[in-house]
């Protein structure tokens, strides 16, 4: 192969066209660790949308370091990507995700250490991933079939909306095996009511698609199969609303939840002088008043 067929061949595949992701390039990774990097995660885009489906079905979408690296380096790149308004978040096979994988932690147990630098490493790359998606400007959305298990789990919790199939189910088992759901603890008690949270965590049972959205953890149930068209809706509906205003409510929804009720009412303040000066206020509130569909700025 020459040098110039090597580049294109790196080159992203244009829109619509599926794509594997090359957890060393898109996160900044070593390839050549103890698991060399596989194929695990396609890429798509549709209405407007990056769907990012983890890809690991054979090992039940378990969150390896290289899965987590490679769904970071999507939700960063996506973020970035104008002709992106909205992530979609999906799996392939029947179970969403298994949370980590427990055979790679494993297989650290024989580090000269223990594997505690090993365990650290994932722990802060799961820790960074959930964060990008908390923090990218534009709405994530996890579109669920099959179980989410634990870090999977998490990863539904997480999301800013999440659609679920009546196939769901929902766990946070680690307590079963003598490892607490710690990190999933995070996202999980940040949705849902503490005293459900909590036993979640300390049952470990599995919740079905209907309780956990009464429990507040998904937002809509769907058919079985009807996930991922459920959730690429929503993706359409936010595909036609004003971008920037999305982006500077979604980053103020986080930063006041943490605020007390005082400051969290003057960050909002602030918040809304600096949108209301924006041009997408502007012309929303123009055409409102001109009864007038608006155009937002692009």
């Amino acid at each position: 192969m020459t040098a110039a067929q090597k580049r294109r061949s790196n080159q992203a595949p244009r829109s619509g066209a599926a794509a594997t992701v090359n957890p060393a390039r898109r996160a900044g990774g070593r390839p050549g660790r103890a698991f060399p990097p596989v194929r695990e995660l396609s890429e798509q885009r549709r209405a407007g949308a990056a769907v990012l489906t983890l890809s690991r079905p054979e090992r039940r979408n378990s969150m390896s370091e290289a899965m987590l690296g490679a769904l970071h380096g999507a939700i960063l790149a996506a973020g970035q990507d104008g002709g992106v308004r909205a992530i979609v978040i999906a799996a392939e096979g029947s179970v969403f995700s298994a949370g980590h994988d427990l055979s790679e932690l494993s297989h650290h147990r024989t580090d000269a250490d223990g594997g505690r630098a090993f365990f650290a490493r994932v722990m802060r790359r799961c820790a960074a991933m959930m964060t990008a998606i908390v923090a990218c400007p534009k709405p994530v959305i996890a579109a669920v079939e099959g179980a989410a298990l634990a870090a999977g789990c998490q990863l539904v919790a997480t999301c800013d909306l999440a659609v679920a199939s009546t196939n769901a189910r929902f766990c946070t088992p680690g307590v079963n095996i003598g490892l607490f759901c710690s990190t999933p603890m995070v996202a999980l008690s940040r949705n849902v009511p503490r005293k459900r949270a909590m036993e979640m965590l300390l049952l470990g049972d599995m919740l079905p698609a209907e309780p956990a959205m009464e429990y507040g953890l998904v937002n809509r149930v769907v058919p079985a199969g009807a996930a991922l068209p459920a959730a690429l809706e929503l993706a359409e509906r936010i595909a036609a609303l004003p971008a920037a205003t999305l982006a500077m409510g979604k980053r103020a929804f986080y930063r006041q939840l943490e605020l007390p009720l005082g400051e969290a009412y003057a960050y909002a303040g602030e918040v809304m002088v600096a949108n209301m000066l924006d041009a997408e206020a502007a012309e929303g509130i123009d055409a409102f008043l001109a009864k007038r569909a608006p155009i937002w700025p692009r």
